[in-house]
């Protein structure tokens, strides 16, 4: 397994166990934060054309990458990693929110799910843990909830009420729909293995692209620049594990870092600031259990993937 660290917002390069691994050369670093301005929040075509030349140059060596990247705002780079995928996959995507919305329809942190059902290889993409007000009323909020009705999309909150919708969209594994209500299934309400058995089961594909974003977690597990979920660690190891047994992990990234925005254009500003809660000002003690959280996660990797 190789680990890649791209540095776009200063969040990683320092934070261990990720020095000790490009101290060592077991992992390679992509410096990127001249470029991180133009990719937070929402992605310039030359930006991200000129981040995609960067790590396809950095590539090479044998075995599955996984590449941390810092703040969920660059959460959509999720989409121009598998771009560079050819392989039949399916993306399991653990976050706090659903990232589908079809307007604007741009490479940004809030759509990057529909970016990457555009691409042909891309069979289908497994959501899992939202507890968000994205789910509140849905098509309001540009949802592509035909998507999920057609299967493209399957959504599991972790904990979520039922969403307010006008449209007609059936039922499906992660819902049924009651008069003009979603009534989604409840993770926190089920055994945890025997969902990781279906979600197996419904895999279309032999490989698997994992992208989590450390939202999902709990504020005893991350501290990140958006409102967070509940999911815990152990279940999110627990779901890594049994994916790469019974499945071929292809390759995978991990967001959620927290670190302090900066923009160089009034738009990025804006929408930062009115999407994300209100101003955390962590310190630096308080960032620490995301060192731990990311050490956890590399040291499930590196025992599962080969």
């Amino acid at each position: 397994m190789r680990l890649r660290v791209i540095d776009l917002d200063g969040s990683l390069p320092r934070q261990e166990p990720l020095r000790r691994h490009i101290e060592a050369g077991n992992s390679t670093c992509i410096d990127a934060v001249g470029l991180a301005a133009q990719l937070r929040i929402v992605a310039s075509r030359s930006a991200l054309r000129s981040l995609v030349d960067r790590f396809k140059s950095a590539a090479g060596g044998e075995g599955t990458t996984v590449t941390f990247y810092g703040s969920g705002d660059f959460h959509h780079l999720t989409a121009a990693l598998v771009a560079t995928l050819d392989e039949p996959l399916t993306i399991v995507h653990f976050d706090n929110h659903p990232d589908w919305v079809r307007f604007p329809a741009t490479t940004n942190c809030g759509a990057w799910v529909n970016r990457a059902l555009e691409l042909p290889h891309v069979h289908k993409v497994v959501t899992i843990g939202p507890c968000s007000a994205d789910l509140v009323r849905p098509e309001w909020q540009f949802a592509n909830l035909d998507a999920v009705r057609d299967g493209r999309i399957a959504l599991y909150p972790w904990r979520h009420p039922p969403s307010r919708v006008w449209g007609r969209y059936g039922r499906t594994r992660c819902y049924r729909q009651e008069g003009g209500y979603l009534r989604w299934r409840n993770l926190a309400d089920e055994d945890w293995s025997d969902f990781l058995h279906e979600l197996v089961e419904t895999i279309p594909t032999r490989a698997v692209w994992l992208t989590i974003d450390k939202d999902v977690l709990g504020h005893g597990e991350a501290v990140t620049n958006w409102d967070q979920g509940e999911l815990t660690l152990n279940h999110l190891v627990t779901a890594i594990e049994r994916l790469a047994a019974e499945r071929r992990i292809i390759g995978g990234d991990v967001c959620g870092d927290w670190s302090k925005p900066r923009f160089s254009d009034p738009f990025r500003a804006a929408l930062a600031y009115f999407d994300h809660p209100p101003r955390l000002r962590p310190q630096m003690e308080d960032l620490h259990v995301n060192a731990q959280t990311n050490a956890a996660l590399i040291d499930c990797f590196m025992r599962v993937l080969p």
